[in-house]
């Protein structure tokens, strides 16, 4: 695998951001939808994402998609605009490369220019390799919230591990 390039998503991308998406959901590990979703009812997400204050990249690497990383609104109130979501979904072909840690850090080296000064991260406790990876780049677990999701009738709890980027 070449260097990955990352851009700013456009419109065309939705298909592939969404099948890659898709392809976590029955792991039942990453993302707390049940049924893979559509692309149409991607539309509002994708529109939510802009490059000057919410961006949505696209990770590509010889001419393909591997993955993206998005910074997301959080809590849709104005006293948190300087908090954001960060998101990170890889092809099956990418993942266990290192590619997740380049695609947080590059986010990540995005957001003072963006005027973000804290990232949160929404990770099931039973995804140790996220929880890790997070973890390693000096993310901290800011809340612990016990058996909120019911995967397949499994019970599954949430951690919210947040870095906070200026003081």
């Amino acid at each position: 695998m070449s260097t990955p390039n990352f851009r700013y998503a456009t419109e065309a991308d939705l298909p592939e951001i969404v099948r890659i998406y898709n392809s976590t959901v029955a792991s039942r590990l990453v993302t707390a939808d049940l049924e893979p979703v559509s692309v149409e009812s991607r539309r509002a997400w994708f529109a939510a994402h802009t490059p000057d204050r919410h961006p949505l990249w696209v990770i590509e690497a010889d001419g393909q998609i591997l993955g993206w990383v998005s910074l997301s609104a959080f809590y849709g109130r104005p006293a948190y605009d300087a908090t954001s979501e960060i998101s990170v979904y890889l092809d099956e072909a990418a993942r266990g490369r290192g590619l997740g840690r380049t695609a947080v850090e590059y986010a990540t080296a995005a957001c003072p220019a963006l005027g973000i000064k804290t990232l949160l991260g929404f990770i099931f406790s039973h995804n140790e390799p996220s929880l890790k990876l997070f973890e390693k780049l000096g993310y901290e677990r800011w809340a612990h919230l016990p058996n909120v999701a019911e995967l397949d009738g499994v019970e599954r709890s949430l951690d919210i591990l947040g870095l906070r980027l200026s003081e």
